[in-house]
């Protein structure tokens, strides 16, 4: 079953590596017992299901999250069973892609208005005005 993050993007389930390791916090004995944080990695560099642009957006998203070999890898110990761990990372990852999969809209360069010039000019020489209000007598 793939994962599907986006209407145009799904990932096969070989592209992503689970792998189980023991939480800390809250879970009271289960928490020396079972492993139920989940390590999710998933190669963005090399992925199928990717178009370029949408991979390096993703590798900028990920921040600290991404190895040096273009692996993202998201941990998930927030709850206290592995099924939800493991739902709840590859919600995220999904999350990033859907992120990733929109471009950014460039910005159009604008000229300030004439008016906004003019109301500029008139508060600097009003400015200007109060500062010489405030020195001496003989103008020093």
């Amino acid at each position: 079953m793939a994962l599907v993050c986006t209407p145009h993007i799904s990932l096969e389930e070989d592209e992503l590596d689970e792998s189980f390791v023991r939480a800390g916090g809250p879970g009271g004995q289960n928490v020396n017992k079972l492993s139920t944080a989940v390590q999710l990695r998933f190669d963005a560099r090399r992925s199928r299901s990717l178009p370029d642009a949408v991979a390096v957006r993703l590798m900028r998203i990920a921040g600290k999250r991404l190895t040096t070999e273009g692996v993202i890898v998201i941990s998930a110990q927030r709850f206290r069973t592995q099924e939800r761990n493991r739902a709840d990372a590859r919600e995220r990852l999904a999350a990033m892609i859907a992120e990733a999969e929109v471009p950014p809209v460039r910005r159009v360069a604008t000229r300030p208005t004439l008016a906004s010039k003019k109301r500029r000019l008139e508060d600097k020489s009003r400015r200007g005005a109060i500062k010489r209000g405030r020195a001496g007598a003989d103008g020093d």
